[in-house]
């Protein structure tokens, strides 16, 4: 069956053959062309335009009809989408192809599509003029080529996303830093001040930018320079204030900026404070220089923006320049935490604290950025300030206002530098330019160093007058008194009238004072040596003949020093005088060994022969009056324990260990033993001898016009026993 079948097909494919071949040869074109083809001959077809042959791929003429013609996709085809030209897009069709406009475009001629290039005039639809956006009203439009974005208002900040879509967002209006007072503050002119701010910021009008920022300015010109009760707060509440009023200014001011168009503001109230803005793309690559009257300030424009962008696209510099902040910050310390150490190798002595006078106005520098701690690159600034001539241990330093773990403002220099009239910082704040007065010296050591001086001056003028007038206690001894009071005397006046190296630098003068002062103190510790060597005879041998002649005295006590200064002077010349006192250079390699190392040998010696001293007075006392009272016998022996101390120098040995110069309590003690040692000599040496005593009242009865004969009658007869007791008192005996 299946045989009969085939044939049966085989039969009926040939008759419908002949079937098409008698048709075509009848109408000459071939009935069995494919879709989207046209008839060629009787046995080809060809597609039409916009159509190609699928197989096989570039075939012309289909001359089989199990072929087909499909779509050619023109838009594929890089020669045609070039003929669309810019900002439009092919759409392909169905043996053909058009072009549209790109969304955010549209032809000018109104026409929905166009067939080439030469027929392309599209343009950019403005979104943002016709309404075609859906920007949220707290919002505004910014039209872009193609499309539109959405950006809050200058200084509002966007909260949430609309419903609409992702280029509309919502925002809310600025948000002002609220002004609050001090609970320390007890102030009224502050409390009128932060009520008619707060009215100024709460009326706020984006259009009001520039009329808000001059009342600011004025409002805080007249809160500083109309006399107020803001003077009658004590220093630290003030600087708490004026840290706070910065603080607050600078803020409010940024938050205004952002409302002012692009490009430079400046402002000058009556009170002659000045504001200066200059507003930019934040993408500026420039280096900005922005002036404020004579000062200014140079940055690179990168850092103003900082890692975090603004909502507009732009970046800010803001300089407020105020004269009237120096009422606030009167007598303001500063920190000396960074550079306590180079102030005292420069000084070559301790720097305890630093004066202040501002001589610049208060300059506070501030950008979009608030993260300005520390700077990518240093900026700088230049402010102006009357031409100042500085003296010794004064500096003109570019400081700025910084706030301490307690919350208390004070003066800083951390990150910055001052190089001739430049100030180069690594971060931002509120600057000035201040003269800093260095104290190297406790004002309290000076004052008790001057006074102490000043009263040993007179007290051993008295001296020497007493040891030359008073016939009957001059002795080898009072020689060695005489000179040693002589030599105090004279190192005592030029330490005063010299000792400070005003002008900064080592002069001339300075180190003929410190070879001075170098020649005469040693000088005096040689005589205080042989005081040592009077007083072992005295005690020890207990005989006085046996000492030098005064001539040997003489040529000992001021031959050496002459001697010593003379070698330091030829070896080293420069050791003589520092930047801060006319004194010997201890960084000069060992150079004060030639003043401490006699001064330690001679009171080591002299403290021992002080030990033997009062210890053979001990024995002696109790050998000739054992009767005498324990509490008589200790007064005694106090007295001339201590009038031995004075006369040997023994008190000098805490300047020996005087190594740290921070040590205060060991350096009163110095100062007041040793500025005071005059008095105490005339004291031990003068008033507490007997025969001083009796010469004194000699010379006063003979002033009041008395006779001495008559005064003396009425004090003899005490007995002999009393003479001998007195005898034994080693302090009223010149001892």
């Amino acid at each position: 069956m299946r045989g009969i079948h085939r044939r049966l097909l085989i039969v009926v494919y040939i008759l419908l053959s002949l079937a098409g071949a008698q048709a075509q040869t009848t109408t000459g074109c071939a009935h069995w062309c494919p879709n989207n083809s046209e008839c060629v001959s009787a046995k080809s077809c060809q597609c039409k335009a916009g159509f190609a042959s699928s197989y096989p791929v570039g075939k012309e003429l289909i001359t089989n009809p199990s072929w087909s013609c499909e779509d050619i996709n023109e838009c594929l085809q890089q020669s045609v989408t070039i003929t669309c030209g810019p900002f439009a897009t092919c759409q392909n069709t169905e043996g053909s192809y058009y072009c549209t406009c790109n969304v955010g475009y549209k032809l000018a001629s109104g026409a929905e599509s166009f067939a080439n290039k030469s027929e392309n005039t599209c343009e950019d639809i403005d979104e943002c003029s016709s309404g075609q956006h859906q920007c949220h009203n707290s919002t505004i439009c910014i039209n872009v080529p193609g499309s539109y974005k959405c950006h809050c208002r200058p200084g509002w900040k966007p909260i949430s996303w609309s419903l609409l879509g992702p280029k509309s967002i919502i925002c809310q209006e600025p948000h002002f830093l609220t002004w609050t007072l001090l609970p320390t503050a007890q102030s009224q002119s502050l409390s009128q001040f932060s009520v008619e701010v707060q009215k100024l910021l709460k009326d706020f009008h984006p259009d009001m930018a520039n009329y808000t920022i001059q009342k600011l300015i004025d409002a805080m010109d007249q809160l500083l320079e109309s006399p107020t009760d803001i003077e009658t707060l004590n220093s630290t509440v003030r600087h708490q204030v004026a840290t706070q009023l910065l603080k607050y200014m600078e803020q409010t001011l940024r938050t205004l900026a952002k409302f002012l168009p692009k490009g430079p503001f400046t402002y000058t109230s009556p009170s002659n404070t000045e504001l200066s803005l200059m507003i930019k793309e934040q993408d500026n690559k420039d280096v900005t220089t922005m002036y404020c009257s004579q000062d200014w300030v140079k940055l690179d424009w990168a850092m103003t923006a900082g890692a975090k962008s603004s909502e507009n696209g732009l970046s800010l510099v803001g300089m407020l320049s105020s004269p009237n902040m120096q009422k606030l910050l009167a007598n303001a310390s500063m920190s000396l935490y960074q550079i306590r150490d180079i102030l005292e190798e420069r000084f070559e002595s301790p720097v305890l604290n630093v004066s202040l006078k501002l001589v610049s106005n208060v300059n506070s520098i501030f950008l979009t950025n608030t993260d300005t701690k520390k700077l990518a690159s240093n900026i700088t600034f230049n402010f102006s300030y009357p031409v100042l001539s500085t003296k010794a241990r004064q500096d003109l330093i570019c400081a700025f206002w910084d706030t301490d773990a307690d919350g208390n403002g004070l003066w800083s220099t951390d990150g910055c530098s001052m190089n001739g009239t430049l100030c180069h910082c690594n971060h931002l704040s509120s600057f000035a330019i201040l003269m800093a007065q260095y104290h190297v010296q406790d004002r309290r050591l000076e004052l008790i160093t001057k006074v102490g001086l000043s009263l040993s001056l007179l007290c051993l003028l008295l001296c020497i007058l007493t040891f030359l007038l008073v016939k009957p206690i001059q002795s080898s001894r009072t020689v060695v008194h005489l000179h040693l009071c002589i030599c105090l005397f004279l190192g005592s006046v030029i330490f005063l009238v010299g000792i400070e190296n005003e002008g900064g630098e080592v002069s001339l003068r300075c180190r003929l004072v410190a070879m001075m002062l170098h020649y005469i103190f040693l000088a005096a510790f040689c005589w205080m040596a042989l005081e040592g060597v009077e007083l072992y005879f005295l005690v020890v041998r207990v005989f006085q003949g046996q000492g030098l002649s005064t001539q040997w005295r003489c040529l000992f006590a001021y031959g050496v020093p002459f001697l010593i200064v003379a070698i330091s002077a030829a070896a080293k010349m420069e050791g003589y005088g520092q930047q801060t006192y006319c004194w010997l250079n201890h960084k000069e390699g060992g150079f004060l060994w030639s003043f401490v190392g006699p001064l330690a040998f001679i009171i080591f010696c002299n403290s021992a022969i002080f030990v033997i001293t009062v210890w053979k007075l001990t024995t002696k006392f109790s050998e000739i009056n054992p009767n005498m009272k324990k509490l008589r016998k200790a007064r005694v022996l106090t007295i001339t324990a201590i009038a031995q101390l004075i006369v040997l120098g023994c008190t000098w040995v805490f300047g020996l260990f005087l190594f740290d110069p921070h040590s205060m309590w060991l350096s009163y003690i110095f100062t007041v033993l040793n500025c005071l040692q005059g008095l105490f000599l005339y004291l031990m040496l003068c008033l507490f001898n007997r025969k001083v005593r009796e010469e004194y009242r000699k010379w006063a009865c003979m002033v009041a016009g008395n006779k001495y004969s008559e005064f003396s009658s009425s004090t003899t007869g005490t007995g002999t026993s009393q003479s001998q007791t007195r005898a034994l008192r080693p302090s009223e005996s010149g001892m």
